[in-house]
């Protein structure tokens, strides 16, 4: 079973903030392949399972604050077995420009609290993860402010293109494997 998690902050003050792109990211899958997410009562996450492109999927929000994504993380690969490999995680990222997505197999945070606590949690930093460029906060914003802010008018237009392409870019992991993810989608794809 492959299992997909989106990392974001729980409740509507966070719905629509930039932290919270990877939970966009899940509620759009969900929609595309028909699954429903839905709390689970022995975990901290609303989750769905699906069946595609041959693999058992389980789609992931955890219901954790983001610095505490571990926790959920971990209890959710218990549960399922899942082997690490097989852990894509999708997150912000602020050193990347807007929409630009990057697919890593393993790595360290690179100063994201989530993912720290994932490999915290996990004592390893070998699951793939997928980050979504959010763009830097400007020089006179605090980065919290930043990551916790809506997107303005202008991003907004583009935040839908950026979704496809990110639910594309799972869609090749999930079939091809990271290798293959990276060759495709680790490029400037959606322009500013």
């Amino acid at each position: 079973m492959k299992l997909i998690v989106g990392l974001g902050n729980p409740g509507r003050l966070y719905i629509d903030s930039r932290h919270n792109i990877g939970f966009s990211l899940i509620r759009f899958l969900a929609k595309s392949w028909s699954v429903s997410l839905k709390k689970d009562r022995q975990l901290p996450s609303l989750i769905g399972k699906a069946r595609i492109k041959g693999q058992d999927v389980l789609l992931a929000m955890p219901l954790t604050f983001m610095n505490l994504s571990g926790i959920a993380v971990a209890e959710l690969v218990n549960k399922y077995d899942i082997d690490i490999e097989d852990l894509l995680v999708v997150c912000d990222d602020l050193d990347l420009e807007l929409g630009r997505v990057r697919l890593k197999p393993r790595g360290s945070s690179g100063g994201h609290r989530g993912l720290r606590s994932i490999i915290d949690t996990l004592e390893t930093d070998g699951f793939n993860r997928l980050r979504i460029g959010i763009g830097r906060a400007p020089l006179k914003s605090q980065t919290s402010d930043y990551v916790l802010s809506s997107f303005n008018k202008q991003e907004k237009a583009k935040i839908k293109d950026i979704i496809e392409n990110t639910a594309s870019c799972c869609q090749v992991w999930l079939k091809e494997g990271p290798d293959k993810c990276m060759n495709v989608f680790n490029i400037k794809n959606i322009k500013s």
